[in-house]
Protein backbone atom coordinates (compact mmCIF):
# COMPACT_ATOMS: atom_id res chain seq x y z
CA UNK A 1 0.00 0.00 0.00
CA UNK A 2 3.14 2.44 0.50
CA UNK A 3 4.25 2.15 -2.81
CA UNK A 4 0.62 3.06 -4.22
CA UNK A 5 -0.42 5.92 -1.99
CA UNK A 6 0.13 9.52 -2.81
CA UNK A 7 -0.28 10.21 1.16
CA UNK A 8 2.20 7.72 2.26
CA UNK A 9 4.20 10.36 4.11
CA UNK A 10 0.67 12.19 5.86
CA UNK A 11 0.84 10.97 9.44
CA UNK A 12 -3.38 12.23 9.87
CA UNK A 13 -4.27 9.67 7.53
CA UNK A 14 -4.28 6.23 7.93
CA UNK A 15 -3.50 3.63 5.22
CA UNK A 16 -5.80 1.19 6.81
CA UNK A 17 -9.04 3.04 5.81
CA UNK A 18 -7.79 3.80 1.86
CA UNK A 19 -10.01 0.86 1.03
CA UNK A 20 -9.05 1.65 -2.77
CA UNK A 21 -5.52 0.98 -2.39
CA UNK A 22 -6.29 -2.17 -0.30
CA UNK A 23 -7.49 -3.46 -3.23
CA UNK A 24 -4.71 -2.45 -5.80
CA UNK A 25 -2.25 -3.67 -3.44
CA UNK A 26 -3.92 -7.22 -3.44
CA UNK A 27 -3.75 -7.08 -7.35
CA UNK A 28 -0.27 -6.56 -7.14
CA UNK A 29 0.06 -9.32 -4.88
CA UNK A 30 -1.76 -11.67 -6.54
CA UNK A 31 0.50 -11.00 -9.98
CA UNK A 32 3.41 -11.93 -8.25
CA UNK A 33 1.76 -14.94 -6.19
CA UNK A 34 1.68 -13.23 -2.99
CA UNK A 35 -1.92 -12.77 -2.27
CA UNK A 36 -1.86 -16.03 0.03
CA UNK A 37 0.48 -14.04 2.31
CA UNK A 38 -1.28 -10.25 2.03
CA UNK A 39 -1.87 -9.79 5.89
CA UNK A 40 1.33 -10.89 7.05
CA UNK A 41 4.00 -8.64 8.00
CA UNK A 42 6.99 -8.21 5.71
CA UNK A 43 9.46 -8.74 8.78
CA UNK A 44 7.68 -12.72 8.61
CA UNK A 45 8.03 -13.14 4.94
CA UNK A 46 11.24 -15.19 3.37
CA UNK A 47 13.74 -13.29 1.67
CA UNK A 48 13.04 -14.55 -1.80
CA UNK A 49 9.08 -13.55 -0.92
CA UNK A 50 10.29 -9.72 -0.24
CA UNK A 51 11.72 -9.89 -3.49
CA UNK A 52 8.40 -10.57 -5.24
CA UNK A 53 7.04 -7.85 -2.48
CA UNK A 54 9.79 -5.44 -4.16
CA UNK A 55 9.15 -6.03 -7.66
CA UNK A 56 5.35 -5.94 -7.15
CA UNK A 57 5.84 -2.69 -5.46
CA UNK A 58 7.16 -1.68 -8.89
CA UNK A 59 4.54 -3.36 -10.77
CA UNK A 60 1.84 -1.30 -9.09
CA UNK A 61 2.29 1.75 -10.63
CA UNK A 62 2.18 0.73 -14.22
CA UNK A 63 5.91 1.76 -14.69
CA UNK A 64 7.25 2.01 -18.43
CA UNK A 65 10.71 0.92 -17.16
CA UNK A 66 11.79 -1.06 -14.84
CA UNK A 67 15.05 -1.15 -13.13
CA UNK A 68 16.63 -4.63 -11.16
CA UNK A 69 19.80 -4.37 -9.45
CA UNK A 70 20.46 -8.55 -8.88
CA UNK A 71 16.93 -9.54 -8.37
CA UNK A 72 18.32 -13.47 -8.23
CA UNK A 73 21.02 -12.60 -5.92
CA UNK A 74 20.18 -14.78 -2.64
CA UNK A 75 17.76 -16.85 -3.94
CA UNK A 76 16.81 -20.64 -3.26
CA UNK A 77 16.71 -22.21 -6.49
CA UNK A 78 12.78 -23.04 -6.45
CA UNK A 79 12.72 -19.18 -5.65
CA UNK A 80 14.62 -17.82 -8.77
CA UNK A 81 12.16 -19.93 -10.97
CA UNK A 82 9.55 -18.20 -9.59
CA UNK A 83 11.41 -14.78 -9.93
CA UNK A 84 12.08 -15.90 -13.09
CA UNK A 85 9.03 -16.74 -14.42
CA UNK A 86 7.63 -13.72 -12.96
CA UNK A 87 9.97 -11.53 -14.79
CA UNK A 88 8.80 -13.37 -18.14
CA UNK A 89 5.42 -12.69 -17.82
CA UNK A 90 6.22 -9.04 -17.32
CA UNK A 91 4.65 -7.09 -20.64
CA UNK A 92 6.37 -6.82 -23.36
CA UNK A 93 5.66 -2.67 -22.68
CA UNK A 94 7.68 -2.79 -20.00
CA UNK A 95 10.88 -2.15 -20.70
CA UNK A 96 13.81 -4.39 -17.78
CA UNK A 97 17.10 -2.89 -17.15
CA UNK A 98 18.84 -5.73 -15.18
CA UNK A 99 21.97 -5.80 -13.35
CA UNK A 100 22.72 -9.93 -13.04
CA UNK A 101 26.07 -11.63 -12.67
CA UNK A 102 24.57 -15.38 -13.92
CA UNK A 103 25.15 -15.67 -17.41
CA UNK A 104 22.58 -18.08 -17.90
CA UNK A 105 19.91 -15.95 -16.65
CA UNK A 106 20.96 -13.18 -18.54
CA UNK A 107 21.21 -15.04 -21.44
CA UNK A 108 18.04 -16.62 -20.99
CA UNK A 109 15.82 -13.29 -20.44
CA UNK A 110 17.74 -10.65 -21.93
CA UNK A 111 16.89 -9.36 -25.78
CA UNK A 112 20.21 -7.00 -25.36
CA UNK A 113 22.66 -7.74 -23.26
CA UNK A 114 26.26 -5.47 -22.07
CA UNK A 115 28.96 -7.68 -20.91
CA UNK A 116 30.97 -5.03 -18.43
CA UNK A 117 34.66 -5.80 -17.57
CA UNK A 118 36.16 -3.73 -14.89
CA UNK A 119 33.78 -1.22 -15.75
CA UNK A 120 34.08 -1.26 -19.60
CA UNK A 121 31.75 -2.37 -21.96
CA UNK A 122 33.44 -5.59 -23.55
CA UNK A 123 30.46 -7.01 -25.77
CA UNK A 124 27.11 -5.57 -26.49
CA UNK A 125 24.22 -7.05 -28.59
CA UNK A 126 21.95 -10.07 -28.80
CA UNK A 127 22.30 -13.19 -27.10
CA UNK A 128 23.30 -14.64 -30.05
CA UNK A 129 26.36 -12.06 -30.54
CA UNK A 130 27.22 -12.07 -26.94
CA UNK A 131 28.08 -15.90 -26.90
CA UNK A 132 29.35 -16.32 -30.29
CA UNK A 133 31.74 -13.40 -29.21
CA UNK A 134 35.35 -15.10 -28.06
CA UNK A 135 35.79 -12.16 -24.96
CA UNK A 136 32.60 -12.99 -23.21
CA UNK A 137 34.57 -16.69 -23.31
CA UNK A 138 37.51 -15.06 -22.30
CA UNK A 139 36.34 -12.89 -19.64
CA UNK A 140 33.72 -14.71 -18.21
CA UNK A 141 34.72 -18.87 -18.93
CA UNK A 142 38.50 -17.99 -18.55
CA UNK A 143 39.59 -19.59 -21.43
Amino acid sequence: MLGLSPLRWNPILTLGRQTHLAVQSRDALKRVGLDHIAERPLAETSYGERRRVEIAMALAQNPKLVLLDEPFAGLSIDERQDVRKLLAAIPREVTIVMIEHDMDIALDLADRITLLHFGEVIVEGTRAEVVADPRTREVYLGE
